[in-house]
């Protein structure tokens, strides 16, 4: 009895993990599409990364020693998949589409990654449920997203944002593989943004990153950047890849669908955007898939 409870709890916190990140994740929207007027998506990625990395590095100062080349490739694999392709494919998409198309696609997130946690993780099954939801929260995304009537595809920013799905789905993936080696979650998540910044520095000269220490003057940039990198960084990472570890790629991944829900929420507090009908069923829909797909 005491062992069910015990893992009761840890399924919970794993549960509380996934919402808390994603309220988090919710609200970076605001925050990646103002400093786009200002600086390139690849300084974003950067500044933010490294503001993470050396949190990381504060909490738990200690090396991670893996035993192997393969574990190693682990996280070689999920620094290039979750942080710099991901996230500079998804705020590349930004330039090109509307945010609405962006919020539709990246949202559709958890379809991949079950389609790919069905292949490579024995231990992740879908139910009809999952599928139910799925297509329930697709339907309140596209209300929500597309309520306000400006439905315009953008072929290159739209394609970009499907990469970038995909890209997440193989991270769950890599992530769920890396919980299983029974290291400590901060040194893993600072290992995999060690790739990921490593990455980004080979991308610099093919995508121009020519920082202007003018932009970084202002204190509205500077307090953006560090809620990208302590926040939704350092902190959401470490939660994201917890939860991930106890209910699994799949089951995490679902919370996904509540994304718009958040960033829909926070403009109409924040940004005084108005509350329509549509924007309301769509929230509606999206929150009870999340509740069928979790439905056992």
């Amino acid at each position: 009895m005491k062992e069910t409870n015990h893992i009761n709890k840890h399924t919970s916190l794993g549960h509380m993990a996934a919402l808390i990140t994603i309220f988090l994740w919710g609200t970076t929207f605001i925050s990646t599409k103002f400093l786009l007027a200002y600086i390139s998506p690849l300084e974003i990625l950067v500044f933010r990364f490294v503001l993470g990395w050396l949190v990381l590095l504060v909490i738990a100062p200690k090396l991670l020693k893996t035993t192997n080349w393969r574990e190693e490739l682990l996280f070689v694999g999920a620094g290039l998949t979750g942080v710099t392709l991901y996230f500079l494919l998804e705020n590349i998409a930004l330039t090109y589409t509307l945010a609405s198309n962006v919020g539709v696609i990246v949202a559709i997130t958890p379809f991949f990654t079950a389609l790919l946690a069905s292949l490579f993780l024995k231990e992740e099954t879908l139910r009809l449920s999952y599928f139910i939801g799925f297509l329930i929260s697709l339907m309140g995304i596209c209300v929500l997203s597309f309520s306000g009537g400006e439905i315009s595809f953008s072929s290159i920013g739209d394609v970009l944002a499907v990469l970038a799905s995909i890209c997440w789905g193989f991270y769950s993936i890599l992530t769920k593989k890396i919980s299983n080696l029974g290291y400590s979650n901060i040194l893993t998540t600072r290992r995999i943004f060690s790739y990921g910044i490593l990455f980004m520095l080979v991308a610099m000269p093919f995508l121009g990153f020519k920082p202007q220490l003018a932009h970084y003057t202002q204190t509205v940039v500077w307090a953006n950047l560090l809620f990208l990198g302590i926040g939704a960084s350092a902190f959401c990472f470490i939660s994201w890849n917890y939860a991930v570890k106890v209910i699994g790629a799949v089951k995490t991944s679902v919370y996904i669908y509540l994304v718009p829900v958040v960033t829909v929420t926070f403009s109409v507090l924040i940004l005084h955007e108005p509350l329509t009908l549509p924007m309301v069923i769509g929230i509606g829909l999206a929150i009870v898939g999340l509740l069928v797909s979790e439905r056992k």
